[in-house]
């Protein structure tokens, strides 16, 4: 007897929310291609400390006006605060001024110490107190709040270790980054040199990634008068190391920081099998994910706390709640209905252990536009998991770009998910003017279908344009060609969801106003076309075409009652036809004009159609 099973919906608090219970849909085959989180080798929180030298060198302005680097940075801190909120509203950021002449830290141990923030999750509070910080009125409360003083990197560095040693949660990446114009912080002072280096030390062996985001100075900022061993080196050969040129543009600084900032995140970490004993670790990651507006979160009316939406599954006929272990899985095929058990389904869905298998290497002009059938992932080597991987992908990669081949290897990127063919297309690195990677080295992983997944089309028949029309319409898009970048557009939508959002946390008047970058700019293409949109329109649409009026109705002949008159005939010379085909405007006569020109000629044609009538006068008149 069939169990027709009744799905209730338990909403439950968020403070009483029993661990014990799991989502019984786990099991749920992914949908092929679903970039998800990877594995982790370490799961938590990001943590992510700003430290920022408070001395008076910082709040300098530049020649004409331009920003101070105290400004500058504070304009960067509050970006990298509203990203977080948008994007990992979870990770852990913390604000500490060093060289003040006010203390304020855990305990008040260090002088010449302000935390601004502890460490915690960034909101719209925090981001009101940067706020307060930028510009004039912000250099001049920082003065009066902070002050500048003597400098101790050492006891900054400290504060900055109690910092994350207070923190109860497990946090899976800590990054510090020093922003100061000063070289030589302590003024040749040995001691306090050596105090830093130290405890510069002490952090990077807590697992504590510095980075240095110098300033551009007067007379240039030397990076190995003191700064070089406090940093931590690049994790892998993916990042540039310690920058020696220095930051004097925001763009610039703004871009440097979102680079070290922004971690990278495998969606899984495989094996590439080259040949029978010869394995290298790698792993795949996203380079571009679709950006969507965050869903709703449900909250209890009465007290606005979060709840939790949670399903269980009842038998009808008793009420019990089923375990996961009394429900099975049924695939009808034949009017059959094929019962499975777990394992069973769980040995269906494998079908090879995940990794990249080598099967051989194809010239690159074989890969062809059509083989993209979803968005590439890239492809990078992981040392820490299998040693000298990184120089034999390097090895590998160096090969494929200087034989200009691609490599094509059968794709399992984790356990029950279908092999796939794919092409490792090389990649090779690419930095910009400030040093700063645009593009890092590795292999494109390219998607290539199946001979189910390409389809036959139907290609309806349209009239062929006429070489004169092919060529004005090659003059109209030479002049709106442009030099496309994706970083360049924004989603408009999203946007505006975030800055009404914004406007709501932060108590704005009003939002911000959103450019919409995607609508087509009207009237500066109407003034890079010139006439030529309009010589367009001669050669292909009929005399006075507008396309925004709608085409009359028919009038009723006089059979039907309408009493309509016949119109008289209309005839075109030899002369006036041998002008159109000149022109190329010949497709504007109509199909009643053509025939009657082909009568008039004596011209037999097979059929009725437009383009046959066409054809059949060019090939008469052009003899």
């Amino acid at each position: 007897m069939v169990m027709y099973l009744v799905e209730v919906e338990l909403k439950v608090l968020m403070a009483e929310w029993n661990a014990f219970y799991h989502n019984e849909d786990e099991d749920e085959e992914q949908e092929e291609g679903e970039q998800t989180s990877g594995d982790y080798k370490v799961t938590g929180r990001d943590s992510l400390v700003f430290l920022v030298d408070a001395s008076k060198e910082m709040f300098i302005k530049g020649e004409d006006g331009e920003l101070s680097n105290f400004d500058m940075t504070m304009q960067v801190v509050r970006s990298v605060y509203t990203t977080k909120i948008i994007s990992s509203y979870r990770d852990l950021i913390a604000l500490v001024f060093y060289g003040t002449e006010q203390s304020k830290n855990p305990r008040n141990s260090f002088k010449h110490v302000y935390v601004y923030h502890d460490l915690d999750e960034p909101g719209a509070t925090r981001v009101r107190d940067l706020d307060a910080l930028l510009g004039d009125k912000g250099e001049k409360l920082a003065a009066e709040t902070m002050g500048s003083g003597e400098t101790s990197l050492g006891d900054a560095l400290w504060c900055c270790a109690n910092l994350y040693s207070d923190i109860k949660y497990r946090l899976s990446h800590k990054r510090l980054m020093i922003f100061t114009c000063r070289d030589d912080p302590h003024g040749g002072n040995s001691t306090k040199d050596r105090q830093a280096h130290t405890k510069a030390r002490d952090l990077k062996e807590t697992g504590v990634m510095i980075d240095l985001m110098h300033l551009m100075k007067p007379g240039g900022f030397d990076v190995s008068l003191y700064f070089r061993d406090i940093v931590s080196p690049a994790e892998d050969e993916s990042e540039l190391g310690l920058q020696l040129k220095p930051c004097d543009k925001l763009d610039d600084l703004r871009k440097r920081v979102l680079a070290k900032e922004q971690k990278k995140r495998s969606l899984a970490r495989i094996k590439l099998i080259l040949d029978e004993g010869i394995n290298m670790a790698v792993g795949l990651y996203a380079t571009a994910v679709t950006a969507r507006k965050p869903g709703a979160v449900k909250l209890y009316r009465e007290t606005n706390e979060q709840v939790r939406s949670k399903t269980r599954t009842f038998q009808t006929q008793t009420g019990s709640l089923l375990l996961p272990s009394e429900i099975k899985k049924a695939q009808v095929y034949g009017k059959k209905k094929i019962v499975m058990e777990r394992d069973e389904v769980d040995a269906i869905k494998k079908f090879d252990d995940p990794g990249l298998y080598l099967i051989g290497f194809k010239p690159m002009e074989k890969l062809k536009l059509h083989h993209h059938i979803r968005p590439a992932i890239f492809l990078y080597p992981e040392d820490d998991q299998v040693k000298g991987s990184a120089c034999l992908f390097s090895a590998l990669l160096k090969k494929c770009s200087e034989k200009n081949v691609f490599a094509v290897c059968r794709c399992t990127p984790r356990r029950n998910i279908p092999p796939r063919f794919v092409a490792l297309v090389p990649q090779k690195e690419e930095v910009d003017d400030g040093k700063v990677q645009t593009k890092p080295p590795g292999f494109n992983v390219i998607f290539l279908p199946y001979a189910d997944d390409i389809r036959n089309l139907d290609i309806p028949h349209c009239p062929i344009a006429s070489p004169i029309q092919v060529n004005k319409m090659k003059e109209i898009v030479s002049k709106l060609r442009f030099k496309y970048r994706s970083d360049a557009f924004e989603n408009p939508v999203i946007q505006q969801h975030y800055r009404n959002l914004e406007a709501l946390a932060l108590d704005m008047v009003a939002p911000e106003e959103t450019d919409d970058l995607i609508m087509p700019k009207v009237e500066q293409m109407d003034i890079r076309l010139g006439p030529l949109i309009d010589e367009f329109k001669n050669m292909v649409y009929p005399f006075n075409y507008n396309p925004d009026v709608k085409p009359a109705a028919k009038r009723k002949t006089a059979d039907d009652g309408g009493g309509s008159e016949k119109k008289p005939k209309v005839e075109v010379s030899e002369e006036e036809l041998k002008n159109h085909m000149k022109n190329g405007t010949i497709g504007k006569l109509t199909v009643p004009l053509l025939k009657d020109a082909c009568k008039q000629f004596g011209i037999r044609v097979a059929g009725s159609k437009k383009q046959e009538l066409i054809d059949a006068l060019v090939a008469h008149l052009g003899s």
